[in-house]
């Protein structure tokens, strides 16, 4: 699309940044506006290919954020942009409504053969926290019982369904009260599990299969299969929401699959459209869904306007398709274990790296308190201080000084997540952990000037 079929709508491109982020400010958010300049992250980006990422100035950054999972066949994959294409040249009909999609159909019998057992039947969404909701609705209505149980540190998004099964202080405080019946219990913990499906009233156990914003944590191997029997034999339905994970993330088309887990309510989005188009699926059982769409008074008791929007199912397909002929997904695995094993290796050397673990190219770094006399006075002192600060001492230099876009895993927490897209190769693995190996040893010098940058945030925190 050029600038004279727009009326000059990609010139806001050409702006500066104090520009666009002035009117960005202004209109849109400018709590946000202000962090992203306080942090240096405040580019105005023009083009992207795979893993990397252009600014208007043509310096070049390595994108090891990904959309927050949601690139999993790299930026604007000629396919998929293609097959969008084409569809927009047919000046085709789409959201009639009063119609079954045929491009739905193939997305529902696609993803019917890709998901685990019988998962057969889907309903489409617009958004990871759309899809959250949909579940939950579903399991109350087909198991006729009122309680949800979620897990400490799990995330599923931020509307109010969602965020009531959320345990993240930052996103819940001040937004009271919440969804009745929300039961937190310690993860990979089967006894609390136990203890609460023992009072006969639980729907549901929803749950990431590797959690992310909790700071990829996997769990133990006999966690999630015990707990779905004996979800079972209570009568209750366990929900796994692979929304982050899906879609190739951990080296296997599901993080389910690490398991051979066949779950009864499955949440899926990010990587589904290729990063083109907003879109969620929740994919269940037949008889899960016939007890909610119990019959032809009941075929729409939950809808979506733009659901099963044409544009969204388009990219759907073509994203499987790209997944499918280019062996992303094996791909993935193969260059994650690399990846996690040259950090390993990396992080021996560094006494405030406790761990590096993940599985694919889901990839979490944490770090502990060191040894060391001024490194421990120094790592003290900034957590006393702010104890969510640490991790842009590593996230601010891998941008500024190395171009590396990434991220924390979660509010108040000391573990820095990768999540590339899953079609990086050994370019960008020695690009990264070069980077990764420079920052960690600037990060072992106290004082030093990333210790001063932390003192830097501590103040700019102080003015928010």
């Amino acid at each position: 699309m050029t600038a004279s079929t727009t009326g000059g709508l990609f010139d806001v491109f050409e702006e500066r940044p104090s520009q666009v982020y002035g009117r960005y400010g202004d209109y849109v958010n400018h709590r946000f506006e202000r962090v992203i300049e306080l942090i240096g992250f405040d580019k105005v980006f023009t083009r992207a290919e795979g893993a990397w990422i252009w600014d208007q100035d043509g310096n070049k950054y390595l994108d090891f954020l990904g959309g927050y999972s949601v690139f999993n066949v790299g930026r604007n994959h000629p396919r998929v942009k293609q097959a969008l294409i084409d569809w927009l040249q047919r000046d085709g009909a789409s959201m009639v409504q009063m119609e079954c999609s045929p491009l739905a159909g193939m997305l529902g019998e696609k993803l019917a053969q890709l998901t685990p057992g019988e998962l057969n039947t889907t309903f489409f969404t617009n958004s990871g926290s759309e899809t959250a909701e949909v579940g939950l609705k579903m399991a109350r209505k087909a198991t006729g019982k009122p309680r949800i149980l979620y897990t400490d540190l799990g995330f599923h998004g931020l509307t109010y369904g969602a965020i009531s099964v959320s345990d993240d202080e930052m996103w819940r405080k001040g937004f009271e009260p919440f969804v009745p019946g929300a039961t937190k219990i310690p993860w990979d913990d089967l006894g609390a599990l136990e203890r609460e499906l023992a009072k006969g009233d639980v729907a549901a156990l929803i749950t990431e299969p590797i959690q992310g914003e909790g700071g990829v944590r996997i769990p133990s191997d006999d966690y999630l299969p015990e707990a779905l029997r004996m979800l079972h034999r209570a009568g209750a339905l366990l929900i796994v929401d692979e929304i982050q994970t899906g879609f190739g993330r951990t080296g296997r088309w599901w993080a389910s699959n690490h398991w051979d887990l066949e779950p009864d309510i499955m949440l899926l989005s990010k990587g589904l459209s290729g990063g083109y188009v907003p879109v969620g699926a929740v994919v269940t059982h037949r008889r899960i869904f016939d007890k909610v769409f119990e019959d032809l008074a009941h075929a729409v008791v939950h809808t979506t306007t733009f659901g099963m929007n044409a544009m969204a199912m388009t990219a759907g397909l073509a994203t499987i398709e790209v997944m499918e002929g280019g062996g992303v997904v094996e791909h993935c695995a193969s260059v994650g274990a690399e990846l996690t094993s040259r950090l390993q290796a990396l992080a021996s050397r560094f006494e405030m790296v406790k761990e590096v673990r993940g599985k694919g190219l889901m990839i979490g770094i944490e770090f502990g308190e060191p040894k060391s006399l001024t490194l421990k006075a120094g790592w003290k002192l900034l957590h006393r201080a702010n104890a969510g600060l640490f991790g842009q001492m590593l996230a601010i230099p891998l941008m500024r000084d190395h171009g590396i876009l990434t991220q924390v895993a979660g509010h108040n927490m000391d573990v820095h997540k990768l999540a590339p897209p899953l079609v990086i190769g050994p370019e960008e693995i020695d690009y990264f952990v070069n980077a990764y190996e420079q920052t960690l040893v600037d990060l072992h010098k106290f004082p030093g000037p990333l210790w001063d940058l932390g003192t830097t945030l501590l103040k700019n925190r102080m003015s928010w």
